[in-house]
């Protein structure tokens, strides 16, 4: 079973919404993040990347940028720009990118879980960033990221939050300046917040699409303010973090794609003949744009000296049957990345850079003709399905595997852990 809990979430009012909600505090750096709140004091970039509001002398994890979110977050509700529910509600959240739609369930998922594996991981998590999250929650007691869960999709969950929004007026309504819509919904009538905790009672496994040192770090913060509290039972707001919770069937992955700054002291014509050992290798038309971008998994466009490559991976050359080598990533760096650019730990190499398929096969082309990159190459999207099954068998991911779209934003809902 999934345990899922409402929770009196600290929200902006109907009026504030739009320019308090902001991106996620791990897609901006420190500049871009000051930039774009440089005019826009509800901004929730000062409490998720409180280092705008300090001298950017000062390191990102020093202890004062920590106590900066902590003012923020006091500023922002004794301004009443956030305000807590009186009642305990479950959220729903619904984004539209384009043609695409997803909503999702805001609760508070169950720390317990997660230590348990029940709330299943595919990424491995580097200490830095889990202190540095850490370190957020502990200053402010709240958990102001969510973190993005998926589930295997219950018909009789979609049909019951189809039905709610269609027959509810929402609390907040508004288009980001990216262009995707952003809709919240309060979910508090008890007979509604406990046919959600039925299905999700039904619901075997949960799991982590993105939001790894979050969740690591909300686990973490747990067990340190448990620690602090002669009387602890495990029912106290810190047993729980904050999540969104999407079903698998509207998820969106998005490729993630590599640029490399050289071909490893090769020439073009040695590096060109060494990856036809394990892919088929075709020039392609630039003035094609279906072409421009890989049509089916194993298959990989390259850039390279203003020109286009298809690259077809060999049968052999990876085993079919490991979930993780099987993996569109693991085949372009076991046969590739590795053996012929000698990039052996991507998560490492200062040679290799990642870009989100987001930003388009442009932005490849960009980084490769401005002479900072060689070569780029662009992959075909994971699979949600792929994902879950690396999880169930308790594998891992290589790094920057996914890139998931749309982006949560950040600030619509708080979770206060006292």
């Amino acid at each position: 079973m999934a345990i899922v809990k409402p929770f009196k979430a600290l929200r902006p009012p109907k009026q504030l919404a739009e320019k308090v909600a902001s991106p996620p505090y791990d897609v901006l750096n420190s500049d871009e993040a000051r930039e774009l709140a440089n005019d826009n004091p509800h901004s929730f970039l000062h409490i998720v990347k409180p280092e705008i509001d300090l001298d950017p002398s000062i390191d990102l994890y020093d202890q004062r940028v920590y106590d900066q979110a902590r003012k923020n977050l006091d500023d922002f509700k004794q301004n009443q720009w956030l305000v807590q529910d009186e009642k305990e509600c479950f959220y729903l959240y619904r984004q539209i990118m384009g043609d695409h739609e997803q909503i999702g369930l805001v609760a508070a998922a169950s720390v317990d879980e997660y230590d348990k594996d029940l709330i299943k991981k595919h990424e491995h998590t580097r200490k830095v960033k889990e202190d540095d999250r850490t370190n957020h929650i502990m200053s402010l007691k709240a958990n102001t990221g969510p973190v993005f869960l998926t589930y295997r999709a219950k018909q009789n969950l979609d049909q019951f939050i189809a039905n709610f929004i269609e027959n509810h007026q929402p609390e907040n309504d508004f288009t980001s300046v990216d262009g995707i819509v952003h809709t919240l919904w309060k979910v508090c009538d008890e007979n509604d917040v406990h046919k959600i905790q039925n299905m999700f009672d039904e619901i075997d496994l949960l799991y982590v699409a993105d939001g790894h040192h979050r969740s690591a770090a909300a686990s973490r913060a747990e067990k340190l303010l448990e620690q602090k509290n002669p009387h602890h039972t495990g029912e106290e707001h810190y047993n729980y973090f904050l999540t969104v919770i999407f079903p698998d069937n509207q998820m969106k992955i998005m490729d993630y794609n590599r640029v490399v700054t050289d071909l490893n002291n090769l020439s073009e014509k040695e590096f060109l003949d060494k990856i036809q050992q394990k892919f088929s290798l075709t020039e392609l038309n630039p003035d094609d744009p279906e072409q421009m971008k890989p049509q089916q998994p194993n298959q990989f466009l390259m850039y390279l000296d203003h020109k286009f490559y298809r690259l077809d991976a060999k049968r052999g050359s990876w085993n079919p049957q490991d979930p993780v080598e099987a993996l569109d990533v693991s085949i372009l760096q076991n046969n590739l990345l590795h053996p012929i650019l000698g990039i052996g730990n991507p998560r490492e190499d200062q040679r290799i850079d990642f870009v989100g398929g987001i930003r388009g096969i442009k932005e490849l082309v960009k980084l490769v003709d401005s002479g900072k990159f060689q070569v780029a190459f662009a992959l075909y999207p994971v699979a949600i399905e792929q994902l879950m099954n690396i999880a169930d068998t308790g594998n891992v991911m290589p790094p920057k595997s996914t890139w998931f779209e749309p982006k949560l934003r950040s600030g619509l809902f708080i979770h206060l852990l006292e």
